[in-house]
């Protein structure tokens, strides 16, 4: 059988919602506003196709440097130790959610 090459390959658990999780996302997600300096994590959703990230950036926190239409300018540090670069993402609230004050 051919290998698939499509965006979502390989995502079988990472892009996959828990039995309570599934359905229409709440409301409050998609109007979520950040302000310029926000940590934030990237946690993709699934069911949202927009503004959704390639999937080796699930799980990683960045810096929201501004924003772009409906979407935030996400900086991440991208690269192994040494050759590390600065990334900029586009990507949509309903992907991020803003770091406790307490996490590191």
């Amino acid at each position: 059988m051919a290998r698939s090459h499509g965006e979502r390959k390989r995502t079988r658990k990472k892009l996959s919602k828990r039995k309570r999780e599934r359905g229409l996302s709440p409301i409050s997600r998609a109007i979520q506003r950040f302000e310029q300096g926000d940590k934030v994590h990237i946690r993709i959703d699934p069911s949202i196709h927009k503004g959704m990230p390639h999937r080796r950036f699930h799980g990683m926190t960045g810096e929201v440097l501004g924003a772009r239409g409906r979407a935030f300018i996400v900086s991440i540090s991208d690269g192994a130790r040494g050759r590390k670069r600065a990334k900029e993402l586009f990507i949509r609230p309903e992907h991020l959610s803003l770091q406790r004050e307490g996490a590191q």
